[in-house]
């Protein structure tokens, strides 16, 4: 029977590319998504192609009535994600000096609370069978300052110290936990951004491709990375 991958926010984006790639290297796929059912479904029917599962999950990782509501009867049923990927996320750019309390509480929400939110109801399951994987996405924004992202960069750097918590709390229940943190990927979450300034401050002089995130993903999930967690690892074309 092949193991299981909770993807979050995984209809689009990096998310997407992260539960396909999942498949192709074995994986079954729990797909979440927030409310495009459209996109969520074609990534399902990529998935089916591959001859993998996909169960979809249309909740809000925000919400955590509605993430318990949508996991707990399957893990009632004894089916147990061996991994999950925190992918879900939220960016809302503003000076601090303008921004609002809707846009702080709105990225924090999506990002740290989407956090909690499932990794609290999983993480029980995945103790008790001592085996597991939880890899969040961060991204550059919460190792550097970015002028503009403040509550993203909180947000992001409170992944990567929650992760890093969790990781000292539940390695001897051979729990692995991990962050990958991308720089800047050909995503719409650049929608807005100067590109040709910001390739200019990249080493490799080119924005990342969903793929590059994915396959780090998929190795941190894999058995050649047993002996790797409490990591926070950057995949951003040298960004220093």
């Amino acid at each position: 029977m092949a193991e299981i991958a909770l993807v979050t926010g995984a209809s689009r984006g990096i998310g997407a590319e992260i539960a396909k790639t999942l498949a192709r290297d074995g994986f079954d796929i729990w797909l979440n998504y927030r409310s495009n059912s459209q996109k969520a479904n074609e990534v399902k029917q990529e998935i089916e192609k591959l001859g993998r599962k996909c169960t979809l999950l249309e909740f809000d990782v925000t919400d955590f009535e509605k993430t318990k509501q949508s996991l707990e009867p399957m893990l009632l049923n004894n089916e147990i994600p061996f991994a999950i990927i925190n992918n879900a996320g939220f960016r809302r750019d503003n000076l601090l000096a303008w921004l609002t309390q809707e846009e702080w509480k709105s990225v924090i929400n999506v990002n740290l609370d989407g956090f909690f939110n499932v990794v609290k109801q999983i993480l029980p399951y995945m103790l008790n069978k001592k085996r597991g994987r939880i890899v969040s996405i961060a991204s550059v924004s919460g190792h550097i300052g970015v002028a503009g992202q403040t509550g993203y960069s909180a947000a992001k750097a409170g992944i990567i110290g929650a992760s890093k918590s969790l990781a000292a709390e539940v390695a001897k229940k051979n729990v692995l936990v991990n962050v990958v943190s991308p720089g800047f990927v050909e995503t719409d979450m650049l929608e807005g951004l100067p590109i040709d300034a910001i390739l200019k401050t990249i080493p490799l002089r080119r924005l990342g491709k969903p793929q590059d995130i994915a396959e780090l993903v998929s190795f941190l999930c894999s058995q050649k990375a047993n002996y790797i967690t409490g990591q926070a690892i950057q995949v951003n074309g040298g960004i220093c």
